[in-house]
């Protein structure tokens, strides 16, 4: 069994995630994608925590920082966006900046992790769920920089990496329904906006219990629904746009067929055969 009556994770995380009682959900999710205990201390407030009637429907993003002071900036990408890469690395450049103090020392900039969630098709690989981040490599000897033991000692780490932004990209769409552990889970929420009854991964319970489209008040039900539309809009909009995009390219190549072959002396039959037009269509072009 599946269960149907949940708020889908974007509108969620941008509307629900004020109360304490939340936290636990993101936490959860968190905990599964960083394989590491993920305590939520605050919502902090950005531009893009910031809710008014003119948010965009097509992106959402939101900004936490855990029990270990480290920035997460969780971001949602509903419609292509070929830059994708260079706004992830905008943000999360941003923020480092944002959140060092001025005349402060380096040792205390925030360790951040940008978390994209993607519904398009983002770069080209076969895998739905990708994680980056920095090593350095001797370009002679192939060996791995680390921090030296006076650095571990002082800032806690070993190496590099642990202080550096790390990137991870799910790329929801690619993801095949098939939930082999809780990650997987979570990304099936996030695909079909359900949870089954066999699921356990951490947060998914409450999931259940906080996160139902009958917990929300009337008025926010109503905003919910606008939201859900709003999608629905903006998906046949751009199936639309590509239809059309693509019909144009084909008429415009038959129109070079059409061309070309009477310059080579064929047929109206012949040309019609070739292209799929009718021969009115065809004496149509050729007038133009």
């Amino acid at each position: 069994m599946k269960d149907k009556n949940l708020i889908r994770f974007d509108w969620a995380i941008k509307r629900l995630l004020r109360n304490k009682a939340d936290f636990s959900v993101l936490e959860g999710f968190l905990s599964e994608l960083l394989k590491d205990k993920i305590t939520i201390k605050d919502v902090l407030e950005s531009e893009g925590n910031q809710q008014s009637e003119n948010d965009k429907f097509n992106r959402v993003d939101i900004l936490v920082v855990n029990s270990k002071e480290e920035l997460v900036l969780i971001e949602i990408q509903n419609q292509n966006e070929f830059d994708y890469f260079q706004r992830m690395t905008y943000g999360t450049s941003k923020l480092i900046v944002e959140y060092l103090k001025l005349g402060d020392k380096y040792k205390n900039l925030k360790k951040v992790y940008s978390i994209n969630i993607v519904y398009f098709d983002l770069g080209q690989g076969e895998d739905y769920v990708y994680h980056g981040k920095t090593d350095f490599i001797g370009l002679h000897k192939s060996d791995k920089l680390m921090l030296s033991a006076k650095q571990s000692e002082i800032l806690g780490k070993t190496e590099p990496f642990e202080i550096l932004p790390e990137y991870y990209v799910i790329k929801v769409n690619q993801f095949d329904d098939s939930a082999k552990d809780n990650l997987d889970q979570w990304i099936y929420y996030l695909k079909n906006n359900e949870v089954k009854d066999n699921f356990t991964a951490q947060g998914i319970d409450k999931v259940r219990k906080l996160w139902r489209v009958d917990n929300l008040s009337e008025e926010e039900q109503k905003k919910y629904q606008k939201h859900l539309e709003n999608l629905h809009y903006q998906a046949s909009m751009e199936w639309t746009l590509k239809i059309e995009a693509e019909d144009r390219i084909k008429r415009e190549g038959k129109i070079e067929v059409v061309k070309n072959g009477f310059k080579e002396g064929l047929s109206i039959k012949m040309i019609a055969k070739l292209t799929g037009l009718s021969e009115k269509e065809i004496n149509e072009l050729r007038h133009k």
